[in-house]
């Protein structure tokens, strides 16, 4: 089977933009996660619905900061993709 390459290149560029977009925002749930759960093991609290609202508040906290970021990586992607063509 032909693959054309420019579509594998462009596929390719579309999971490096995702994963440059998403790294971000999936690493402050991270560290919020972390943080929690070394907070609860210190203080033996064992409440299983408090990480969640503070990752949550955490990543659309940095979504939020990055959106301008966020925007001007898809707008060039868009534009080059088609430009491309």
């Amino acid at each position: 089977m032909y693959y054309d390459d420019n579509i594998i290149d462009l596929v390719r560029e579309m999971l490096i933009i995702t994963l440059k977009i998403a790294g971000p925002i999936l690493l402050a749930g991270i560290v919020v996660g972390l943080a929690i759960s070394l907070f609860q093991s210190i203080t033996s609290i064992q409440e299983q619905t408090l990480t969640f609202v503070p990752k949550i508040v955490a990543m659309l906290i940095v979504a939020v900061v990055l959106l301008p970021w966020i925007i001007q990586r898809l707008v060039e992607f868009t534009v080059a993709m088609f430009s491309g063509f």
